[in-house]
């Protein structure tokens, strides 16, 4: 319940703010309400210029819909990059997110849980969780935070799925070392590194690329088709992971024999190489303004 607190918050503070100026000019088409927008956020005057915004609205070349071939030809393959790198982001990112302590306990680094109390399960299950966040997952966020605009959103996202790849393939080739007393220690570094290098990558770039190349009237709508592809990757990784992962010798009460951890790891690295894949129908925005990378600033030819 205390989740509804930062929502509510959130809510409040944008109804706060006034819509977009892109918005308002180009789809709402009032200018004036734009530039005294701008105007109060940036605390300087702004002249609304309606003539260049009318003839802007004018061009037939930026009247196309989501459905129509202008928007196939021009952005088809950009939201079939965005949505799919998402989609295929979160399998691989909730699976490794919401069954840590199971990975952790396959390994012997978590005593079985019938083993310690549950006090105790909950104490070890929340450092472990805590050391991989302080060493891997905060970490690649502020890597991305600094570097976003050096290195760009397209490298960042090609290296942190092909990483993923690379760390996984590590930990499921020689997974049978890992699970050996005293290894522990190294599956612990290369699965953080796992989450290190999904946010210095494609779990920081998937949200933030689908709102920087779309038009501005279909912006919000393409980044709502790609953030669904990401929650249905996410459906997929959290109960497929949960079935699949399951020791096919020895499943746990109630469930199915899967294809145990070790081959789930190698599942999760295709699913990463397909992400590292389809990255490259995804362009680079670095340094372009939305009006170069949506095509509105251009006539159609």
């Amino acid at each position: 319940m205390l989740g509804a607190v930062p929502a509510l918050l959130t809510y409040y503070w944008r109804m706060k703010m006034p819509e977009t100026a892109r918005y308002t000019a180009l789809v709402a088409k009032n200018a004036k309400l734009a530039a005294a927008d701008m105007s109060k956020v940036l605390q300087v005057e702004l002249e609304d210029e309606t003539e260049k915004m009318d003839e802007m609205v004018s061009r037939g070349a930026n009247d196309f819909g989501l459905f129509s071939p202008q928007f196939a030809r021009r952005h088809g393959l950009h939201l079939v990059g965005t949505a799919t790198t998402w989609f295929l982001l979160d399998i691989a990112f909730y699976s490794q997110n919401l069954f840590q302590k199971d990975i952790f306990t396959s390994i012997n680094w978590i005593p079985k849980a019938r083993t310690m109390s549950a006090l105790d399960e909950v104490f070890r299950i929340s450092r472990a969780q805590t050391l991989i966040a302080l060493c891997g997952t905060v970490p690649g966020y502020w890597f991305t935070v600094f570097l976003i605009d050096v290195v760009g959103r397209f490298a960042i996202q090609l290296m942190g799925f092909f990483m993923m790849t690379v760390f996984m393939l590590g930990l499921a080739v020689p997974y049978h070392h890992w699970t050996t007393p005293g290894n522990q220690i190294g599956f612990v570094v290369m699965y953080a590194f796992t989450f290190f290098f999904a946010n210095f990558g494609p779990n920081a770039t998937t949200f933030v690329v689908p709102a920087e190349i779309f038009p501005a009237r279909l912006r919000s709508t393409c980044h709502g088709i790609s953030a669904a592809a990401g929650k249905a990757g996410a459906m997929i990784g959290a109960f497929g992971f949960l079935y699949a992962a399951q020791d096919p010798h020895k499943p746990d009460a109630g469930y199915r024999p899967g294809i145990g951890v070790r081959n789930s790891l190698f599942v999760l690295a295709g699913v990463n190489l397909l992400g590292f894949m389809f990255t490259f129908l995804v362009p680079e925005a670095n340094g372009k303004s939305l009006e170069e990378m949506s095509g509105e600033a251009q006539d159609d030819e």
